[in-house]
């Protein structure tokens, strides 16, 4: 498969997929985003990629998220966030609470497995639990974390987070429903969380004016991006990546507040088909057969740090009645770093939470370096 087939395969099946979701019940209940990410796995553990299929998946992956990102909040109405944005604080909170009542108890459970290196892990664990792999990897430098010891620890991560992401994409709502109150719109329309379809919405999307309005948006969007990337040719590489997230989220909130570009039709679904690209692409980058085999108690150490953290933040969100999108958001924001913010919210059908979740990503990117770090040598 060369570089150009394989680029149709990543920019048309997430369409395909689209139209069967469209067209078909069944498709639709399952929902675009598990399908492309399930689509994903099996081309990236069957063999059929190219070996050199990096490069374009990289590419790929730089430029999906950062356009995705401001085209998905035009269409948002920030002063019903803000009505809101209490329960997102608190949620992010518990999930910070979650992340260290893991990985602390955690230390002293395995560390007589790797005695020389485990506070290492536990800080590489905090930062990437709370910001994602720019943290991970600042803290790395940080701590002289060994080469082999922090591509064992990133693996195993990258495969547990594709498991828990599967159950956050399928189960996920359904599950914590049975717990936590569900989530209320700023108007408190019973129902209005199902009546927003990505799918359904795609419908007249080739219209002119449709046509129209995206090619305005991808301009706005490729401006916020070029303003966004920009930064990386001034910023030290370990703040790179939070500085872009949050320039391209406040210049795509503060479009979102001029009327004409909040009125920009079909802009939420574009920067949909980018989301299902971006998640065809990071499942097909999981090799489900690659597991380092440098030790299981990290293994054993990251399944407990990511799935009990969720448990705890599901129990203080039970106690304080905090909805279970609001929770799943913010775990997702910071168990899988805010790329993955409105992949979550289009399988729960929420555009309302995509802002909730970018802020707490961001958040976490800031801390996630001061907290590793911190915990590592205080564990030490």
């Amino acid at each position: 498969m060369n570089t150009v087939l394989l680029l149709i395969f990543y920019l048309v099946t997430p369409a395909i997929v689209i139209y069967l979701c469209h067209s078909f019940s069944f498709f639709s209940k399952i929902g675009a985003v598990v399908i492309t990410y399930v689509l994903g796995l099996i081309a990236g553990n069957t063999g059929i990629l190219p070996d050199n299929v990096y490069n374009l998946q990289d590419v790929l992956l730089t430029l999906t998220i950062p356009l995705a990102i401001p085209l998905m909040l035009f269409s948002m109405n920030v002063k019903k966030w803000l009505i809101i944005a209490p329960k997102t604080i608190l949620s992010m909170v518990f999930a910070l609470i979650g992340v260290l009542l893991t990985v602390i108890p955690g230390y002293f459970i395995f560390r007589k497995y790797m005695p020389e290196t485990m506070w290492q892990i536990s800080g590489l664990l905090v930062g990437v639990y709370t910001g994602g792999t720019p943290n991970m990897a600042s803290i790395k430098m940080a701590l002289g974390v060994d080469e082999s010891l922090y591509l064992a620890t990133h693996t195993y991560d990258l495969i547990v987070g594709v498991v828990y992401l599967m159950f956050m994409l399928t189960l996920g709502r359904r599950f914590f429903n049975l717990f936590l109150p569900k989530f209320l719109f700023p108007d408190q329309i019973p129902g209005h969380a199902d009546a927003f379809s990505g799918m359904e919405s795609y419908a007249g999307i080739f219209s002119k004016k449709s046509v129209v309005s995206m090619l305005k948006a991808i301009g706005i969007a490729v401006f916020i991006f070029a303003i966004g990337g920009s930064l990386t040719l001034i910023l030290p590489e370990n703040v790179q990546m939070a500085a872009v997230i949050l320039t391209i989220t406040t210049l795509g909130i503060l479009a979102s507040l001029i009327p004409h570009v909040n009125r920009l039709e079909k802009t939420f679904e574009l920067g949909m088909y980018l989301i299902l690209v971006f998640s065809l692409v990071v499942a097909s980058m999981a090799n489900m057969s690659n597991i380092v085999s440098a030790s299981p108690s990290i293994f054993i150490y990251i399944t407990i740090v990511i799935f009990g953290s969720l448990l705890i933040q599901t129990i203080l969100s039970k106690i304080f009645k905090v909805d279970t999108d609001t929770m799943m958001i913010t775990s997702t924001a910071f168990i899988c770093s805010p790329p993955f913010v409105p992949v979550v919210a289009s399988a729960l059908k929420n555009k309302e939470v995509i802002i909730s979740g970018l802020t707490v990503g961001i958040i976490g990117y800031a801390i996630g370096n001061y907290l590793g770090i911190t915990i590592a040598y205080l564990l030490k």
